[in-house]
Order: C-alpha cells, then structure tokens, then sequence
C-alpha cells in the first residue's frame, strides 16, 4: 500500500499520525509540501512597486523557502518514524497534489477550512479540489485542535 501525506504548515502533524496509524507495517509512504510558484511573482511585483523598476534577485528568497519546506519533510518524515520518500512540488497546491497522488493507493490530508463551521465550509478550495479530483481514496481529517 502506497499512503501519500500532504504536509502544510500548521496541521502536518495530525496529517502524518493518521497515516502512521492507519496504514499497515509493510505500507510505503511518501510525504509531499508544494511550493507556490507564485509566491515569487508576489515578491517581484512588491518590490517593483516599492524599489522602482530595479532589478531584484531572489534567488535567496527562493533558497528559504526550499529549506524551510526540507526541514518541514524532515521533521514529518521523523515524526513518522518508518522509512519514507519525501518530495518538494511546485505549482498550485490543488493541481501538484493531485497529479503527484495518481500513483498512490491512499491520500491523506487535513481540512483547511472553518473549523468552527462543519459541512461545506471546513473545506477550503485547495482542500475542495485534491477530495473532488484525486484519482485515489482520500482520507481527510480534522487538524488538531490549536
């Protein structure tokens, strides 16, 4: 059985003890975290609009974020405490998930809504897409508690 986690800041923990509890002893495990592409074009557009029309690089922002989602993996992939993949997407969280996860047997991810609103609105829409789209069971769950 292949069992792939969406790790997100803020609920991965739940996400990964879900899948560590549901999945049998020989399961294999794969713990992806997207990268927003976009989150670059934000960065370029602020800083055109706040320095001008000067060059910016942001190569080193970039290298934050790629570290900041390894160590994320790394600590879920402890968390975990089986043998496991990890893999860093790109794109839209929805669209990356959703194509990463034709392969896998399972999905596992947390709601992203209104917590205090069960029903419709305890999903948000990246939440929304990956249940309406993925290919595979999704297994959704209810982040812990704050």
């Amino acid at each position: 059985m292949h069992v792939m986690v969406m790790v997100n800041e803020g609920t991965w923990e739940t996400a990964v003890d879900v899948a560590a509890y549901w999945t049998p002893a020989d399961g294999r495990f794969t713990l992806v975290h997207v990268l927003r592409e976009d989150v670059e074009e934000v960065m370029r557009g602020s800083a055109t609009g706040l320095m001008g029309r000067r060059p910016v690089d942001f190569t080193a922002a970039a290298g934050v974020f790629r570290q900041a989602a390894e160590e994320l993996l790394a600590a879920a992939a402890d968390r975990l405490g089986r043998p496991c993949d990890t893999a860093i997407l790109h794109g839209r969280a929805e669209r990356a998930v959703t194509a990463a996860a034709v392969d896998a047997d399972l999905l596992v991810l947390c709601r992203d809504g209104d917590r205090s609103r069960p029903g419709p609105h305890s999903l948000g829409p990246v939440t929304r897409f990956i249940s309406d789209h993925a290919t595979c069971p999704v297994l959704l769950v209810w982040p812990a508690p704050d």
